[in-house]
C-alpha cells in the first residue's frame, strides 16, 4: 500500500501521520467528553493538549533517537526528520506524563484526576496509530504459518500491529465501561500502564524491529517496569483510599 495519501504544495501527506493526527484528536474528544463528567475544566484539558501533544511527540522521537544513536551521530541532522520514520511510544508517555505533572502544579490542579481524564482516550488512538505500522510494512513479526499473517517481502509474518491494536482497543473499552466505579483517583492510569505494559511485553518478542540495549529489548524491559509499577501504585493508592473511609 501507498505510504502517502495525498501531496499538497508538493509536499507528500503520509496515512501514518494522518491516522496518528487522528487518534490524538478522537483522543482528545474523549478526554474532553469526560472532564465534562468529573468536573474538569475543558479549558484546562485543551490547554494540557497544546503542550503535552508537540512535547509528547517529540519525546517519542528523542527516546527513538537515543537508542538508535550509533546511527543518528553519523548524521546529526535527521534527528529531527519526523517524517523519515522512527517513533517510540514509550518516550511520549514519558514525555506526556511528566508535562501533565508540571501543568497540573503550576494550575493546582490534582494530577491524578486529571491524568485519568486525558490518558482514557490513549489506547483507542494506539489502536488507531497502529494501523499507520502496517501501511509503512513495519512493526510486523518473525515468520509465521498462522492464518492471519501478513506478507512482507513474500515472506508471511506475524502482524504485531495488529495484535497490539486489538489490545489496545480492547484496553480503552474495558477502561471506558469501568471509569464511573473506579474506587481511587489515579486507577485509569495505572491499568491502563499495567494492561498495556503486560500486552506490549509479549508482543515485542514477536516484532524483528525491536530497540536493543544489548541482547535485551529495550520495550520489554520498560513493559515489565509499568507492569510492576502499576502493581505496586494499585496497591499503594487502594490501601491510602481505604485508611481514608
Amino acid at each position: 500500500m501507498d505510504r502517502v495519501a495525498f501531496t499538497i504544495f508538493g509536499i507528500d501527506v503520509m496515512w501514518y501521520g494522518i491516522l496518528m493526527a487522528t487518534g490524538m484528536i478522537l483522543g482528545t474528544v474523549i478526554a474532553l467528553k469526560e472532564a465534562k463528567r468529573v468536573g474538569i475544566k475543558e479549558d484546562d484539558v485543551l490547554d494540557l493538549a497544546i503542550f503535552a501533544i508537540p512535547l509528547g511527540l517529540l519525546g517519542a522521537r528523542l527516546y527513538y533517537v537515543i537508542f538508535n544513536w550509533g546511527f543518528y551521530s553519523q548524521d546529526p541532522s535527521q534527528i529531527l526528520n519526523f517524517r523519515g520514520g522512527g517513533m517510540a511510544i514509550h518516550g511520549a508517555l514519558i514525555a506526556g506524563i511528566l508535562t501533565g505533572y508540571v501543568y497540573t502544579k503550576i494550575k493546582k490542579i490534582e494530577f491524578l484526576k486529571m491524568a485519568d481524564t486525558v490518558l482514557i482516550g490513549m489506547p483507542l488512538a494506539q489502536a488507531i496509530g497502529r494501523w499507520g505500522n502496517f501501511i509503512n510494512g513495519e512493526a510486523h513479526g518473525g515468520p509465521t504459518n498462522l492464518p492471519w499473517g501478513i506478507m512482507v517481502d513474500g515472506v508471511r509474518v506475524h502482524p504485531t500491529f495488529l495484535y497490539e491494536s486489538i489490545w489496545n482497543l480492547g484496553i480503552f473499552i474495558l477502561l471506558w465501561c469501568t471509569r464511573k466505579k473506579k474506587q481511587y483517583e489515579g486507577q485509569i492510569i495505572v491499568w491502563y500502564i499495567g494492561l498495556y505494559s503486560l500486552g506490549r511485553f509479549f508482543i515485542e518478542g514477536l516484532r524483528t524491529d525491536s530497540l536493543m540495549i544489548g541482547p535485551l529489548r529495550i520495550a520489554q524491559i520498560m513493559s515489565l517496569t509499568g507492569v510492576v509499577g502499576a502493581i505496586i501504585a494499585h496497591m499503594y493508592l487502594s490501601k491510602k483510599v481505604k485508611k481514608l473511609k
